[in-house]
């Protein structure tokens, strides 16, 4: 797997033991340009820029190739960076790239006019949120509380705060994309 920390996701890494390949960013976070083993690449960039330092660390996967991707922290802090992390995972999706966000308590994907099956891996709640203005043929099995057919509206939000009850769940929008979040919050 290819590891690539943006700015001061690197001491998280470094922290976690994770070995990383390439460090992007503009490095305010970090304080200066990172001091790392000389094969790990550095992509620096200004620090008045257009995207965010996990924006440039996705789109570097992307051109590597990457057909999976995994952002670990970019939940908590700030919450302009938070909801364009979201974004990011419907950028992806749109590009056929399986992703997911996640900062330990909290897990998030994005799904549109696809299916999901979710394992039980010890989040509690389990959320559905309308990011299109109607959501429709939403189906949830394996939880709590089921629907069937349903119709989620981005402006009156009632999927929220669901449970698994099984080993897993599955759920399937048929029209409209939805955020995908498991919370331990």
């Amino acid at each position: 797997y290819l590891c690539i920390a943006a700015d001061a996701g690197l001491k998280n890494a470094q922290t976690l033991g994770i070995r990383v390949s390439v460090v992007v960013g503009d490095f305010d976070s970090l304080g200066a340009r990172p001091r790392v083993d000389s094969d790990v690449e550095v992509i620096a960039a200004p620090a008045e820029k257009d995207e965010t330092d996990t924006q440039l660390a996705v789109h570097e996967a992307v051109k590597r190739g990457a057909d999976e991707i995994v952002i670990i922290g970019g939940l908590s802090g700030r919450l302009d960076h938070t909801l364009s992390n979201l974004a990011i995972l419907e950028s992806l999706c749109e590009h056929r790239i399986g992703a997911y966000i996640t900062d330990g308590r909290n897990r998030a994907r994005f799904v549109k006019n696809d299916s999901l099956l979710i394992a039980n891996e010890g989040f509690r709640y389990l959320s559905l949120i309308a990011v299109d203005e109607k959501c429709r043929g939403v189906s949830v099995e394996g939880c709590k509380y089921p629907l069937a057919n349903a119709t989620l509206h981005r402006k009156n939000q009632y999927a929220v705060s669901n449970e698994i009850e099984g080993n897993c769940a599955l759920v399937e929008i048929k029209r409209g994309g939805v955020w995908i979040i498991e919370s331990n919050d």
